[in-house]
């Protein structure tokens, strides 16, 4: 039987661009998260280690103790953020260059809630890197309580022109289970916001978890059903995993949590790309870490396994990622 190839960002790129297009990806000192600083909650979601969004900012300094917010009257270390902006791009473009042979690149915004500033700083950055070299537009990544109408109408402009994507975090449809991952939004809001997204002519990537604590099989595949609904354009899937200094440890070490085992993820991953509309493509299907912070499941740290096992899952019913 021949295997029907899932339909990836990567080919949906090549499609629309005749090219090898890469995300760079670029963390800005200075953001943080509402559900960190105390706006709507405090810790972060449980299962967050908030120390891995301190990433090491290649020749630039971090600004230890400066974080903005949606109420930031004044940004004193602008400048220092686009030297960071730049300084990264310029160091991690030429690296996919070389390792994936990439001819464009989409500034990708990823660490914290990058839309969680004043909107004169979101501006300066977003021009910024759209300005660089090659870059054919951005992501950005961000949760659903932390956009204002002003920055979605600026994305809105710049998606006119530019590949404009937000990823948000939807995670699960049940506000029960987000509210034991002490997400501090409820299901409502990140329909509300994909919504107006979406007809603001902005592209949506939704990421979804699977082995959230108390959802079983039907739970997950309701939420990927529903995400879908809303008529997001991409999707990432990710196992629930352990890692160290997180509410969810000690949960974990508490026996109050059991992670989600590798057949039931690959069953439920395999049932939710089947009903995923043609036209969505997949942005992940997994993911892990590789170092002693990892806890539970350990079938999470070894990525290159995991996608063997998956493409093992997939043939099953004729597909192949």
């Amino acid at each position: 039987m021949k295997r029907k190839q899932v339909y990836t960002f990567g080919e949906y790129l090549k499609n629309k661009f005749d090219c090898k297009v890469h995300k760079v990806s670029i963390s800005i000192s200075g953001f943080t998260c509402p559900n960190i600083d105390g706006t709507v909650a405090r810790g972060g979601c449980t299962f967050c280690e908030n120390d891995s969004f301190s990433p090491s900012l290649d020749k630039v300094q971090p600004l230890k103790g400066f974080h903005l917010n949606l109420d930031s009257k004044e940004n004193p270390y602008l400048d220092k953020q686009l030297l960071q902006l730049e300084t990264q791009f310029n160091t991690l473009s030429k690296r996919v260059k070389n390792e994936y042979k990439a001819k464009k690149y989409l500034v990708y915004f990823q660490s914290f809630t990058n839309t969680y500033a004043p909107f004169d700083t979101l501006k300066a950055l977003y021009d910024k890197a759209l300005s660089f070299d090659d870059v054919v537009g951005l992501s950005i990544g961000t949760r659903s309580d932390s956009i204002t109408d002003e920055t979605l109408e600026y994305l809105a402009t710049l998606a006119k022109t530019k590949e404009i994507w937000i990823e948000f975090g939807i995670q699960s449809i049940y506000d029960e289970t987000l509210e034991k991952i002490n997400r501090g939004h409820d299901s409502a809001n990140v329909k509300e916001w994909i919504l107006k997204a979406k007809k603001a002519g902005i592209k949506v990537c939704g990421h979804l978890i699977f082995g959230l604590p108390g959802e079983d099989k039907k739970m997950m595949l309701e939420t990927a059903k529903e995400a879908y609904a809303w008529g997001i354009d991409s999707v990432k899937y990710h196992p629930l995993y352990v890692v160290k200094k997180t509410a969810l440890e000690n949960q974990f070490n508490r026996g109050e949590f059991t992670p989600i085992d590798e057949q039931t993820y690959l069953d439920v991953l395999v049932e939710a790309i089947q009903m995923k509309p043609d036209d969505v493509n997949v942005q992940r299907v997994t993911a892990g870490i590789d170092n002693d912070t990892l806890l539970a499941p350990m079938w999470c740290k070894d990525r290159n396994m995991q996608i063997r096992n998956i493409n093992k899952a997939l043939e099953k019913v004729a597909l192949k990622y």
